[in-house]
């Protein structure tokens, strides 16, 4: 068969894929189906990688590229996820600022797509797009939920698991005053039992600490009040607003226990 043959027989395997509503595909699948060699398969794929008819993230891993996304290189990132990370057998949900747009907390768009992940993996580019990976313990404890795709769904963390990870990992969701705006929308969703749920699901005073203090500043107080009651029942230590330096002479919350080491500005 020769590469004009080859080219043409993998072109109609991605176009009747894509018929069915699937975008993704593994090496093996199609050399089975196309019963091909592993070479003939490769001369084929990188032709049409060329021509940004298909993508390839991963080694083995292939997404198929609508002619709508040909000049973004890819579709979004929320069309592979759920079947890129069951390539990779791990536990994953989307998570951080890419989680609180799709809850409506979309003011402060992010640069990347954001995802939790309980092994080390490098970031994944798929076309113009760029995908993150963020290491948690305990990851199967946090609170997440099924959010519909165009090509099926991906686990997302909740808006309350959502709130407590941006205070957690602030540093990746840009600083305090970013992470401030981007709760003072998100607490237009948050519920406050299952903010509490989360909380007690990975338990870090400290993070929930902050949290509280945040959400109190942006004036979402009533939503963290059954959150600053456990909290108390649990007798926390003081700790600095801003964890990387010392409390100096800041003045301390005395509902969280949070000394306010950080001037935070909402960005509105």
């Amino acid at each position: 068969m020769g590469v004009g043959q080859e080219v043409w027989g993998l072109a109609r395997f991605v176009d009747d894929l894509q018929a069915r509503g699937r975008y993704t595909f593994r090496r093996e699948e199609a050399v089975d189906a196309l019963r091909v060699s592993d070479i003939a398969f490769s001369r084929a794929a990188r032709r049409l990688v060329a021509r940004r008819r298909l993508a390839s993230p991963r080694r083995g891993f292939f997404v198929v590229v609508p002619q709508e996304y040909s000049r973004a290189g890819a579709p979004p990132p929320s069309w592979l996820i759920a079947d890129l990370m069951a390539y990779h057998d791990q536990c994953y949900y989307v998570g951080l600022l890419s989680a609180a747009a799709l809850h409506g907390a979309a003011h402060q768009q992010p640069q990347e797509f954001q995802v939790m992940t309980d092994r080390t993996l490098r970031p994944t580019t798929v076309g113009r797009a760029r995908i993150r990976y963020f290491v948690k313990r305990h990851l199967r404890q946090t609170p997440t939920m099924d959010v519909k795709t165009y090509t099926g769904a991906m686990r997302v963390s909740t808006p309350e698991s959502t709130a407590i990870d941006l205070v957690r990992y602030v540093e990746s969701a840009g600083h305090l005053s970013n992470v401030a705006s981007v709760l003072a929308e998100l607490a237009e969703v948050l519920d406050s039992s299952r903010l509490v749920q989360a909380a007690q699901a990975d338990v870090e005073l400290s993070v929930v600490q902050r949290l509280g203090f945040l959400l109190s500043y942006v004036g979402a107080a009533a939503v963290a009040e059954p959150l600053a009651r456990w909290l108390d029942e649990q007798r926390p230590r003081p700790v600095p607003l801003r964890s990387d330096r010392e409390p100096g002479v800041a003045s301390k919350d005395s509902t969280w226990q949070v000394f306010v080491n950080e001037s935070v500005e909402l960005d509105v």
